[in-house]
């Protein structure tokens, strides 16, 4: 059995998804999981009301061949997710139909109707060590990931481990973005909940992705093929390389390397299939200043004499595109440090109160909100 399956899947036509899926799963251990009779509740990622080809969410054909891998096995399954806003019938319901999670209906399975909240004690988390989280997930005997391989404004990377930041109830995601405001506590946070709920496999959905301005707003990109895994963590290290970043690009990443979760590089990993296959060089990536060693490295010799200087040179940003920007303020109600105010119909952003989490960038219906990186750090990370 291998550690992480990448098998080629060229497009969303429904027999080759549910073929690639097939092999991608029977090569990390298969459904051997599954008992007639289980509840599995499938965890994807509907990150906003987007449709499919935006490659924003996981797209609906993988989650129709993953239910009906399932029920076939005879359990019975549960879809859902909690984005961020409104956690209720009809905000979730719209963001089910955009998405093209209805079509998973057909196949026999349920749409998450449960919108209860549950409060989680996790002791020997290091840093989320209680916190809420979304109730329908008590009635699964399993947990499945399905997510999408994205960037991100503020972790540089979306896939299995971020995915798991769905189980936080939307209305409360600002909080918790607030709570664990640096780098380090947010990924530290993100492995706690990765541990707490223990998926029994990671699926993602690279047929498509995001690169740019993500994980909402960028531009689909191909890279044709899916992944599976035991373990999110791993099927991250994996999926990251194929968009050329390492774990030191990617908070959550290095994290997980940090606990022992996951090993120096990726072809570490014991894999099925060839990744190489899939690398493209020249993706559009998001640096996050973290990856740089100037943020939280006490001994580092720049950091001690011109961090300031350096965090004000380097550091990554929200930034509005005014042409963009229609005045819905949409950030300013999301945005957890209060940072943002409307000004003659336009956002503007308190830099001394913002605490660059990126809400606004991910959550901005028009896309006006953009990563902004600055000319010396693409210079210095090119």
């Amino acid at each position: 059995m291998k550690e992480v399956s990448v098998v080629p899947c060229d497009s969303y036509e429904y027999e080759e998804v549910k073929a690639a899926l097939q092999s991608a799963v029977d090569a990390v251990g298969g459904f051997s999981f599954i008992k007639p009779g289980m509840t599995v509740a499938v965890k994807a990622n509907l990150v906003s009301f987007l449709p499919p080809k935006k490659a924003a969410t996981t797209h609906p054909t993988v989650i129709c061949a993953l239910c009906d891998l399932l029920t076939a096995r005879g359990c019975c399954v549960i879809i859902g997710d909690s984005p961020g806003g409104m956690y209720n019938a009809a905000a979730l319901g719209q963001v089910y139909r955009v998405t093209g999670m209805t079509e998973a209906v057909k196949a026999g399975v349920s749409l998450n109707d449960d919108f209860s909240v549950k409060e989680a004690h996790f002791p020997t988390a290091s840093v989320a060590k209680t916190f809420s989280y979304t109730g329908w997930l008590d009635k699964a005997d399993a947990i499945i990931d399905v997510c999408k391989l994205k960037t991100h404004g503020m972790m540089g990377f979306s896939c299995a481990a971020k995915n798991l930041f769905g189980v936080i109830p939307g209305t409360q995601k600002p909080e918790y973005h607030f709570r664990f405001s640096t780098y380090e506590a947010f990924s530290d946070m993100l492995v706690d909940l990765n541990e707490y709920f223990k998926p029994k496999l990671a699926i993602c959905d690279a047929v498509i992705g995001m690169e740019g301005n993500g994980p909402t707003a960028g531009t689909p990109r191909k890279i044709g093929c899916l992944l599976a895994s035991p373990s999110t963590h791993k099927l991250d290290l994996v999926a990251a390389s194929l968009i050329g970043l390492k774990k030191e690009e990617v908070p959550s990443l290095l994290a997980a390397y940090r606990r022992g979760l996951i090993p120096e590089k990726a072809d570490e990993i014991d894999v099925s299939g060839d990744p190489s296959q899939f690398y493209i060089r020249d993706y559009e990536t998001v640096t996050t200043l973290h990856s740089l060693g100037f943020r939280g490295a006490s001994d580092n010799v720049l950091s001690g004499i011109f961090g300031n200087t350096l965090q004000k040179l380097l550091i990554t940003k929200p930034k509005l595109n005014k042409k963009q920007c229609v005045g819905c303020n949409r950030c300013g109600e999301l945005c957890p440090a209060k940072a943002i105010t409307m000004q003659n119909g336009k956002a503007v952003i308190n830099r001394e109160t913002c605490i660059r989490c990126f809400c606004c960038q991910e959550f901005c219906p028009r896309g006006a909100m953009k990563i902004h990186r600055t000319f010396i750090a693409k210079l210095l990370t090119k």
